[in-house]
């Protein structure tokens, strides 16, 4: 049984940071993109960044420039630093790990940044 275990969330004031990690237990192989969405309260979940095998990165708009995701293939975790957050970032952030056939999500982090 897989399963993808986030830590790292947490309250920080606006302009500081935090770093979510998402390690995944279990057997796990031929995952092509690991990737962190969020969800705000009343609001759809949303892509934040992804990363595929290769070290393709996609990033929203909105946060471009102060997240940062990176991988690490052998431990099977991926990571996301977030810098100069802002309250609009606040919000359940999930990891997601999909691969052919396969499509594991974790059971989400809180992020609550205040202003």
């Amino acid at each position: 049984q897989v399963q993808l275990v986030e830590s790292g969330g947490g309250l920080v004031q606006a302009g500081g940071s935090l770093r979510l990690s998402c390690a995944a237990s279990g057997s796990i192989f031929d995952i092509n993109t690991m990737g962190w969405y969020r969800q705000a309260p009343g609001k759809q979940r949303e892509l934040v960044a992804s990363i595929t095998t290769f070290g393709r990165i996609t990033y929203a708009d909105s946060v471009k420039g102060r997240f940062t995701i990176s991988r690490d293939n052998a431990n099977n975790t991926v990571y996301l630093q977030m810098n100069s957050l802002k309250p609009e970032d606040t919000g359940v952030y999930f990891c997601r790990f999909l691969g052919y056939g396969r499509d594991y999500w974790g059971q989400g982090t809180q992020v609550t940044v205040s202003s």
